[in-house]
């Protein structure tokens, strides 16, 4: 998915929010913001992706305030309220495919851009898919030999947990995060402190710590592994923008909250919709 007109302020939010968290130091701060504005101007493109140049932008903050995970305290945060929402919420799902997805697309409602109250309420609520493809991917999985679930946000692996387990039972499945601190991605180093790291087993990295992935930039431990995947379980609107871009081979399968205007534009649904859509 390329760039809409409606990203620019999007990414420029990203950029005052991004160096207000990595420093105190108002010139440090301004000096970032100046970097990072920089390239936006520069790459702003209908031809670009938005993950493309927020990864850019990310690491012009990192290196700037020499703070090489502004979103920690944040990140912190959102995996809390996720462990205190997930005991509450795990009864009221099956242990069936839908039923565990729609388990795992209520914590997409977590969102660095929005309030810890207002993303409570959402994940509160029952989550009813706008595009359901829940059916074609049950068999389709029941074929696969080797699975990839590209995680989003540090705080929805607790959510998610129940749909990768239930996809185990009839694949390898390989969970996939950062290597390193990006946004509020989830990293490696996030799942070890999550104590799940023992229930996920296999767990690997992009190899790029980028929102989404950038494909251009990916380890190519990663690329193989993606290559010779039956099916790519995509978690989240960055994962969509990248791979939306590729040609559709009926293994791309997309489970996302459309938390903006150009992402439900693209996928044809109402903002705010839940989507679990193979591609």
């Amino acid at each position: 998915m390329k760039l809409a007109p409606a990203c620019y302020e999007c990414l420029r939010r990203l950029i005052y929010q991004a160096a207000g968290l990595a420093t105190n130091d108002l010139s440090l701060r301004q000096t970032a913001i100046n970097g990072a504005m920089q390239i936006l101007d520069d790459e702003f493109s209908h031809s670009q992706l938005s993950i493309a140049i927020a990864t850019k932008i990310h690491r012009v903050v990192r290196e700037v305030t020499a703070n090489p995970d502004p979103y920690r305290a944040m990140k912190e945060r959102e995996m809390a309220l996720a462990r205190e929402l997930y005991p509450e919420l795990r009864p009221q799902y099956k242990d069936e495919l839908q039923s565990c997805l729609k388990l795992a697309a209520a914590a997409n409602a977590i969102d660095f851009f929005r309030e810890p109250g207002s993303i409570k309420d959402d994940i509160r609520e029952p989550v009813s898919f706008v595009v359901d493809d829940s059916e074609q991917v049950e068999a389709k999985l029941k074929d696969a030999g080797k699975v990839l679930y590209l995680a989003d946000n540090a705080g929805e692996i607790y959510f998610d947990l129940p749909l990768f387990k239930h996809m185990r039972q009839f694949a390898r499945v390989t969970y996939v995060v950062k290597p390193s601190p990006v946004q509020d991605d989830l990293t490696l180093e996030d799942v070890r402190k999550s104590g799940l790291e023992a229930e996920l087993g296999k767990v690997m990295s992009t190899g790029i710590a980028s929102p989404g992935t950038v494909f251009s930039s990916a380890s190519l431990r990663f690329k193989r592994e993606f290559e010779s995947a039956d099916l790519i379980f995509a978690k989240g609107m960055g994962h969509y923008e990248a791979l939306s871009e590729l040609s559709p081979q009926g293994k791309f399968f997309y489970c996302l909250r459309a938390k903006c205007q150009p992402v439900a534009d693209s996928l044809g649904v109402p903002i705010d919709s839940y989507v679990a859509m193979l591609q």
